[in-house]
Parts: structure tokens; C-alpha cells; sequence
């Protein structure tokens, strides 16, 4: 029979723990409203930009001396998967899915004779990748979103993405992150960004404005604009999938924490009901003992 006191115990540190759970639950509820707005707005100047650049990339139609992060190296040998993840954990499957994505990926790429090279932006992904991983991973970058979202955050990242092409260690890199839907849903989305290709989003809409088209006259020529969106493009997308990130973990936080609190308000009435039948057993007992000791007398 459970002794009262352990019982007592237990209901109070699940009462403590409750009671963390539920501030944490109201922290990332006020932060997932902000995080949100940020997200949302952030997309159509992010999806216009690439439609942008998708037009003109198909005005210059793979002519010869284009922008390498347009052309590309000409191979497909060398993928750098960059996966965005949270620094802290208790914010139920959002570091998961994404590891779980990643790590498909790389075996995928694996299998066909790829070589595969991993930069983790949050310290949760590269805590988890680095078991299996190690010797893959070439950097991972953890000092940023620790208040909020900030787009220079995202021109670095970026800058250091460019660095790696350019020094060749790579031919083609894949953002790997979690696009924010509502606080219970978000989606694992991978989005190559070098070379540049448009998204299916950016196809459908180009379909939907099939017929006569303007023609514009470009001042500079479209190289030279390319040669200097290209690179701002790069941190706008990786800004976008730090928003939708940043989001998603906010929301997946509460969720998990709304879940827990729950959870432990279950485990409390168990508790107390365990509690409240082992008293009135040793209170029975007790009168067991004394009504028998009266009778021997």
C-alpha cells in the first residue's frame, strides 16, 4: 500500500509542474501572435520576389555568363541541406520532423552517390544530427532568434551560405524548415534555393497569367539585376523560413504545453484519489484495531 506522505509528495510536484507548464503555455501563446503577424506578413513580399526573379531568369532563358547562383555549378554531386530547428526543446514534434526530414534526405542522397554536407541553424538539430552526422556537418549557427526574428540574422546565415558556394563546397543547397499553418499544424517544407528555381507556387500563378505580356526594357541589363538580387533573394527566403520557423515553434510549444498541463491536471485527480482511498483504508484499519482491542477486553 502507497505510503500518505509519498503520495502527498507526488500531488505537490505535479502541482509545481503544472504550474510551469501553464506559464510556459501563456509565454509561447503571447509570442505565437507576434511570431505569427511577422510570418504572414513576410510572404508576399518574399513570394513576389521570387516570382521576380523568376521571370527573369526566364527572360534570359540560360544564356551563357548568367549568375552562378541562377546556372549553378553544372553538377548535382556536392547538397548542403540547411535544417532549421529550435535552440531549446519542449515544444513537441517541431525538432523531430525536421531531423526525421533531414535525415531522409541525406540517406536519399546517399544512395545515389551524392555527397552530403549538413549546416544546422539551432542548436536542437545539430545536437541531434551530430550522433549520425558528425562527420557531415560543417557548421551550425546558434546565437540567432533568441528574442525574435531579426532579417540581419538572416543576412548572415545566408552570407555564409554564399561563402560555401564560392569556395565550392557544395553545388546545390536545401532549406529545410517548418511552414507555419495554424498552432496545431505545420508542414516540413524543403525549399532549394541554389541554384535558383521557382517554386510550384510560383508556376501555378505564372500559369494562371498565361496570354499577352508586357515587355519591358531592363536598365541595366537582366545579368546585372539577377547578379545583384540573387544574393538579397537568398536572405529573404532564408529570413521567410526563419519567420515560419519561428512560428511553428511558438505554436508547437504551446500545444505541447497546453497538452502537459492537461496532463498533469489528470495525473493530480488520480493522484488524489489514490490518496483519498489509502486514507480511508488506514483509517479503517485503524478502527479495525481499536474495535478488536475493545472486544479482547
Amino acid at each position: 500500500m502507497p505510503n500518505l506522505k509519498d503520495l502527498r509528495n507526488r500531488i505537490d510536484s505535479v502541482k509545481s509542474t503544472q504550474k510551469i507548464t501553464s506559464a510556459m503555455k501563456m509565454v509561447a501563446a503571447a509570442k505565437l501572435r507576434r511570431a505569427q503577424e511577422s510570418a504572414e506578413a513576410a510572404r508576399p513580399y518574399a513570394g513576389r520576389m521570387e516570382r521576380m526573379l523568376g521571370s527573369l531568369a526566364d527572360s534570359l532563358g540560360g544564356v551563357e555568363g548568367a549568375p552562378r547562383l541562377l546556372a549553378g555549378t553544372g553538377n548535382d554531386q556536392i547538397h548542403l541541406l540547411v535544417a532549421f530547428t529550435a535552440n531549446r526543446g519542449l515544444c513537441g514534434g517541431f525538432n523531430g520532423s525536421i531531423v526525421r526530414r533531414v535525415r531522409e534526405m541525406a540517406h536519399g542522397l546517399k544512395a545515389d552517390g551524392k555527397t552530403v554536407k549538413i549546416l544546422c541553424v539551432g542548436r536542437k538539430g545539430h545536437d541531434v544530427l551530430k550522433r549520425e552526422f558528425a562527420g557531415d556537418i560543417v557548421a551550425s549557427i546558434e546565437d540567432i532568434g533568441k528574442r525574435h526574428v531579426e532579417y540581419h540574422e538572416a543576412v548572415g546565415v545566408s552570407n555564409r551560405i554564399i561563402e560555401l558556394f564560392e569556395a565550392g563546397e557544395f553545388d546545390v543547397c536545401t532549406v529545410v524548415f517548418n511552414r507555419f499553418q495554424s498552432a496545431m499544424t505545420q508542414f516540413v517544407t524543403p525549399q532549394q534555393l541554389i541554384p535558383f528555381v521557382p517554386t510550384e507556387e510560383d508556376k501555378a500563378d505564372a500559369k494562371q497569367d498565361e496570354g499577352p505580356q508586357p515587355v519591358y526594357i531592363f536598365e541595366p541589363e537582366e545579368e546585372e539585376i539577377l547578379e545583384n538580387l540573387l544574393p538579397r533573394n537568398l536572405g529573404v527566403q532564408i529570413f521567410q523560413a526563419m519567420l515560419e520557423s519561428s512560428a511553428s515553434e511558438h505554436g508547437a510549444r504551446m500545444t505541447a504545453m497546453d497538452s502537459a498541463t492537461r496532463n498533469a491536471g489528470d495525473m493530480i485527480d488520480n493522484l488524489t484519489l489514490t490518496y483519498n482511498r489509502t486514507r480511508q483504508a488506514f483509517i479503517t484499519k485503524e478502527l479495525i484495531e481499536i474495535i478488536s482491542g475493545a472486544e479482547a477486553l
